[in-house]
């Protein structure tokens, strides 16, 4: 009964039909044949069919209301219709700021086992940065801020702005979600999954939980975070197409 009021609070679903159609400037998103808009009342317009259809998708797996927080591309769509067009420095920005303190550089100090599996499997995301993207981090053993080289945050915002609107929202999401923007780049590229993208950001965690076990709260955050990137694995993958 708790989640009654909640469900109250959501639209209703009005549609009977959610598909992707060809339209000026790309493929809408059309509901009935209707084309719906953002929270900026900007129609809801991708660059390729095969985002569209994943949007749609989205829709079409609405049942009695409609439920956002299930809807990762959709938001995501949202975010780069109304968001990136409107501030894209602002955003090329942030992504270098977390590229200055990615998760990738910090490895620990103790114990051997974590240490060696970070050096190897965070090493080989970084050696895949410098030599796909040009960009050199400078990876440390301890947990304590290090500076990354200017000239590599620079490169990683100027790389950033050559993206388009809805690559620059997802890696700016994946940069966040992973703690890592040298992950989300390669999630763009194809180098890796969304479940390895995560399984890397969570190193540290999973090799705990190997040893000491993991309590139901971590495992269900576990699960909605591989949601997430497993969303942003199909992202990329549309744009890609």
């Amino acid at each position: 009964m708790a989640d009654k009021p909640d469900l109250l609070q959501r639209p209703r679903r009005f549609y009977k039909l959610a598909a992707a159609a060809p339209v000026e400037g790309g493929f809408a998103v059309q509901l009935d044949g209707r084309t719906p808009k953002s929270p900026a009342r900007k129609p809801l317009v991708l660059p390729s069919l095969a985002l569209a259809q994943l949007v749609a998708g989205e829709w079409d797996a609405q049942v009695e209301v409609i439920d956002s927080t299930a809807m990762p591309a959709t938001r995501l769509a949202f975010t780069a219709i109304d968001r990136i067009a409107e501030t894209r420095a602002e955003v090329a920005a942030e992504v270098a700021a977390y590229a200055g303190s990615d998760l990738l550089c910090y490895h620990a100090e103790h114990p051997t086992p974590l240490v060696e599996r970070q050096a190897r499997e965070w090493g080989a995301m970084l050696d895949w940065a410098k030599a796909e993207l040009g960009l050199s981090f400078a990876p440390v053993n301890t947990v304590v801020h290090a500076p990354q080289p200017p000239a590599t945050l620079a490169a990683v915002e100027a790389l950033a702005l050559t993206l388009d609107d809805f690559s620059l929202a997802g890696v700016a999401y994946g940069a966040g979600l992973l703690g890592s923007t040298v992950l989300s780049l390669a999630l763009r590229a194809g180098a890796v999954t969304g479940r390895k993208a995560l399984d890397l950001s969570r190193l540290e965690e999973i090799f705990q939980a190997d040893i000491w076990g993991q309590d139901a709260e971590a495992a269900a955050r576990a699960q909605a975070l591989a949601i997430e990137a497993e969303a942003l694995d199909q992202w990329f993958a549309a744009l890609r197409r």
